[in-house]
């Protein structure tokens, strides 16, 4: 069987709603041969049990990522608060300390454009809800990177993270709802291993 590269899944979301996408979205998956690396705004002084929360709803370990950690498919990675995850190499994450919140609410798009610089064909931004536009700039990165891009269906009448990404600069792969984009990712990933077997 020929060696491959792992896929990496970055997903950002914000706020209350986008927790809870994110919640659903890893109840899905029992089990994904892919990096996927999650990027939720929460606020920079508070304690943040984010990884515990997220861990009650995936079958898959969810981990706060250390400094030039080494990615591993089949694993869930997050921040802290004011340290940022991004990728530095093809699976290597890395934090990006932000003390003085100087991206603040683009958070999403630095783990984004970290990907489309670094993570080579296989990747994969998803945009979950939120308010604002963070993602936006970044998936439309990934798309040029030749990578996939997703976003859930917008669910509020006013401006948000989903409805400003489908906007923002051409078109986005998939459109849908969790369940929607849980099995897209989940036919990419596994239509690239059918390929390379």
């Amino acid at each position: 069987m020929k060696q491959h590269s792992p896929w990496t899944v970055a997903v950002g979301a914000s706020g209350g709603e986008g927790l809870q996408d994110l919640r659903d979205l890893l109840r899905e998956w029992s089990d994904l041969d892919a990096v996927v690396m999650i990027v939720l705004h929460r606020p920079w002084t508070a304690i943040s049990h984010l990884r515990e929360v997220l861990q009650r709803s995936s079958r898959m370990p969810v981990l706060i990522a250390d400094e030039d950690e080494r990615l591993q498919p089949g694993h869930v990675y997050i921040g802290e608060p004011a340290n940022h995850l991004t990728l530095i190499a093809r699976t290597m994450g890395t934090l990006t300390p932000d003390p003085v919140r100087m991206h603040g609410n683009r958070t999403v798009d630095l783990l984004f454009n970290s990907l489309a610089e670094f993570g080579g064909s296989r990747i994969i931004g998803i945009v979950l809800a939120g308010s604002l536009d963070d993602g936006s700039r970044g998936l439309a990165t990934i798309k040029t990177a030749g990578g996939c891009t997703m976003v859930v269906t917008p669910r509020w009448p006013l401006p948000n993270m989903p409805a400003n990404a489908i906007a923002y600069d051409g078109p986005v792969d998939v459109i849908g709802d969790i369940k929607v984009i849980a099995r897209a990712v989940e036919e990419a990933v596994s239509e690239q291993q059918r390929l390379i077997v």
